[in-house]
């Protein structure tokens, strides 16, 4: 009877560790490649998750949002997310003539259906705000111009 009891918390104990450890392994990646289903001009964006958080002051929902564009404000860490692309389906930029014609909240609602048009101000408007709030100039704070993201393959 001992010997069973033993054997059960050994594999109860077991359990916990391997379950501890899954959920680890589930966290967010320290770094994500920015890659989309389309073709890309420039190098794909390697994007440092775990310093964005940590580092840099950044929010879960800075970047993560609802429909709405609300803010997911409840996530954690490894939490699922869906990719940008669900939602803003049109690859790359948003071209002149699909704009034109549109002002306001028209043009802008416009403007992020297209995936790289929504991730690029979503990051640039983020990268001046921190600029801004910390006196930096984009050269040597968060960068703006296209090929400090897209930096090399």
């Amino acid at each position: 009877m001992r010997q069973s009891r033993i054997f059960a918390v050994l594999v109860l104990g077991l359990a916990l560790v391997f379950s501890a450890a899954a959920l680890y392994a589930a966290a967010a990646p320290e770094v994500i490649k920015m890659q989309a289903p389309y073709p890309h001009k420039k190098p794909i964006v390697m994007f440092s998750h775990k310093k964005h958080s940590t580092q840099y002051g950044a929010k879960c929902g800075d970047c993560h949002h609802d429909k709405d564009h609300k803010p997911l404000t409840t996530l954690k860490d490894g939490d699922p997310v869906q990719k940008c692309i669900v939602c803003h389906k049109l690859p790359g930029e948003a071209p002149p003539a699909a704009l034109k014609g549109l002002t306001g909240a028209a043009r802008t609602k416009k403007e992020v259906t297209y995936h790289a048009t929504a991730m690029h101000d979503n990051c640039r408007e983020c990268h001046k705000a921190w600029n801004k709030k910390n006196n930096k100039k984009p050269n040597e704070g968060a960068p703006i111009a296209c090929n400090k993201c897209h930096a090399g393959k």
